[in-house]
């Protein structure tokens, strides 16, 4: 797996663009200044570089080598600071109560069964109160094919998500259809989900 992300993310381009996600950007107001993030599969860092740039203290996995060097490099441009962990996310394991937010961008190499592990590891790192936010694309993306797997269990529903974070508060889950522009790898019409979630205090 590795190996396959080190292709694709080989040579000067930032295949996925540099500016962050437009959902998390919407996202801004609720994220606290010194608040401590994990950004799941951050690849070349185009979100957890921005999520630096609100203040936070970021932490950046990803489990390919390239894209994090490129991280690296953007963030020095940018002139902030990330915590990089290379690491497979099959076996990696984030530290409990560690986070205030945990940041997931169309990480949807992740099959069902990785994907219940990691919606799990969300709930037991993040601190009381923290954050869960969220983007992928819904089964209605394949018809669009501009972006994404093509595994239908590997897309979200709302029901989905729905269980997967039932025993937190949903600030909000939305699906719906929009253009996107993120690079070479997710341009034109799109159908995504978004999902924020609060842990119990």
């Amino acid at each position: 797996m590795a190996t396959t992300w080190d292709e694709r993310f080989a040579g000067d381009e930032y295949i996925f663009g540099t500016r962050p996600n437009a959902f998390l950007e919407r996202q801004a107001a609720r994220l606290t200044v010194g608040g401590a993030a994990l950004s799941i599969a951050d690849g070349e860092g185009r979100n957890g570089v921005w999520l630096a740039e609100q203040g936070l203290a970021v932490t950046a996995v990803d489990g390919s080598a390239v894209a994090l060097a490129k991280s690296k490099r953007l963030a020095a441009d940018r002139g902030v600071t990330l915590t990089h962990i290379h690491a497979d996310l099959d076996t990696w394991r984030p530290p409990a109560d560690t986070y205030d937010i945990v940041v997931g961008i169309f990480f949807q190499f992740a099959d069902p069964v990785l994907r219940t592990r990691l919606f799990a590891d969300f709930h037991t790192c993040l601190k009381p109160g923290g954050l869960v936010i969220l983007e992928g694309y819904t089964p209605a993306q394949l018809k669009y094919g501009t972006g994404g797997p093509k595994e239908l269990d590997h897309l979200y529903t709302r029901e989905l998500l729905e269980r997967a974070f039932a025993d937190m508060e949903i600030l909000e889950l939305d699906e719906y259809e929009a253009e996107l522009s993120e690079g070479a790898r997710h341009v034109g019409m799109s159908a995504v989900i978004d999902l924020v979630a609060r842990k119990g205090k």
